[in-house]
C-alpha cells in the first residue's frame, strides 16, 4: 500500500466557494481536469511500458525464431508502426471497450483481467467495510481517553504502522500466522479461477487484515484528532455548560462533527486501499489485478499490463474525487 503521511489533523482538501451552482461548476471542472489527468496517465503508461527491455515478438516466439519470423510477428502486432500510431490504436480500443489481446495467452484482455479486477474489488471493498467503522471506534475511544495508557499505546502503534510498508506488515503476518509460530492461516491465497473470493474466507483473512490494519491505523489517528478538536470546540463547551449529559454531548454534538471532518480522509484511504492491493496481492499471491501486473511485467504482456494499471489509476482518481466532494460538502455545512 502506498504510504500515507500522518498529520495531527485531517488533511485539508480544496473546496468550491459557495453552494449550489458554484459547487456544480466546480465539480464539472474537476471532472474535466480528471479526464485530462487520466489522458496524461495513459500517455505516460504507454511510453513507460513500451520502454520495458526486451522485444515482445522475440519473447513470444522464443530465442530460436528467425529474424523473418520476428519481423512478421512485429508487423502482425503493429509493433513496426510509430509510437503515436500504436498509442492511438491502443487508446481508441480502450475507449471503445476493446483492451486488446493478451500476448501471453491469446485471449482478450478483458477476459484475462475481468475476474482479477473483481477479485481486487472484493478484497478492497471487504477491507473498507472493516476500516471505516473500526477507525471511528478506535479513534473515538482513544480521544475519549486522551493521554491514558490506551491512548498512548494507540498513538505509538499507529505511528509504527504508518512507517512500515504494506509488504513488511504482510510478511510479519505470514511469519506469525502461517508458519510454525501458529500455522492457523494459509500464507498463500490460492483461489481457483472463476471462483468467488468469499468462498475461501481463510484465504482472505491475511490480505484483508493487512489492508485493514494499515487503513485503521491511519484513519483512526485522524478521527482521534478530529474528535479532540470537536470536544474542545465552543459549541461542545457550550453544550457542557448547559448541563447536557456526557452521552448526549458525545453522540449528538462531538461525534457527528468529528466523523464529518474525517470523511475526506476516508475517501483518500479508500483510494489508497484500492490501489494498495497491488502490493498485498503480490505478497499473498492473491489472484487480482496486482498479481496480474507482476505477471504481465515478467512475461512482457503489454496489453494486460497497460489495462491493469489504467484501471487502478482510474479507481485511484475516482476515490480522490470522492474525497474532494466530501470535503466540499463538509465545507458548505
Amino acid at each position: 500500500m502506498p504510504r500515507l503521511t500522518t498529520r495531527a489533523s485531517v488533511p485539508a482538501r480544496s473546496a468550491p466557494p459557495g453552494p449550489g451552482g458554484a459547487t456544480t461548476r466546480w465539480l464539472v471542472r474537476r471532472l474535466l481536469l480528471g479526464v485530462l489527468v487520466l489522458l496524461l496517465v495513459s500517455v505516460l503508461l504507454f511510453l513507460v511500458t513500451q520502454a520495458l527491455p526486451g522485444d515482445v515478438a522475440r519473447i513470444i516466439l522464443g530465442k530460436d525464431a528467425t529474424a523473418e519470423q520476428v519481423a512478421a510477428l512485429r508487423g502482425q502486432l503493429g509493433l513496426d508502426r510509430s509510437l503515436v500510431a500504436q498509442y492511438w490504436q491502443w487508446l481508441s480500443g480502450v475507449l471503445s471497450g476493446n483492451m486488446g489481446t493478451s500476448l501471453e495467452s491469446g485471449e482478450p484482455v478483458a477476459d484475462v483481467i475481468g475476474p482479477r479486477a473483481f477479485n481486487s474489488f472484493a478484497l478492497g471493498v471487504t477491507s473498507l467495510a472493516l476500516i471505516l467503522p473500526l477507525a471511528v471506534v478506535v479513534g473515538v475511544v482513544s480521544a475519549h481517553r486522551r493521554d491514558s495508557a490506551l491512548d498512548k499505546a494507540f498513538v505509538a502503534v499507529s505511528s509504527l504502522f504508518t512507517a512500515l510498508p504494506a509488504f513488511v506488515v504482510g510478511m510479519l503476518l505470514i511469519a506469525f500466522f502461517a508458519t510454525s509460530v501458529l500455522d492457523v492461516l494459509p500464507g498463500v491465497s490460492d483461489i481457483p479461477p472463476g471462483d468467488l473470493p468469499w468462498w475461501y474466507p481463510a484465504e482472505l483473512v491475511l490480505p484483508v487484515t493487512t489492508l485493514t490494519l494499515m487503513g485503521v491505523m491511519y484513519l483512526g489517528r485522524l478521527v482521534r484528532a478530529s474528535f479532540i478538536d470537536a470536544m474542545n470546540s465552543e459549541y461542545v463547551q457550550t453544550a457542557v455548560l448547559k448541563g447536557l449529559s456526557g452521552r448526549r454531548v458525545l453522540f449528538r454534538h462531538a461525534l457527528p462533527n468529528a466523523v464529518a471532518a474525517s470523511l475526506p480522509a476516508a475517501g483518500l484511504v479508500a483510494a489508497v486501499t484500492i490501489t494498495g492491493v497491488v502490493v498485498v496481492e503480490h505478497v499473498y499471491s492473491y489472484p487480482g489485478l496486482g498479481s496480474a501486473v507482476v505477471g504481465a511485467v515478467n512475461s512482457h504482456d503489454l496489453p494486460v499490463l497497460q489495462a491493469s494499471i489504467l484501471i487502478l489509476a482510474t479507481a485511484y482518481y475516482l476515490f480522490n474525487l470522492l474525497a474532494d466532494v466530501l470535503a466540499a460538502l463538509g465545507g458548505a455545512r
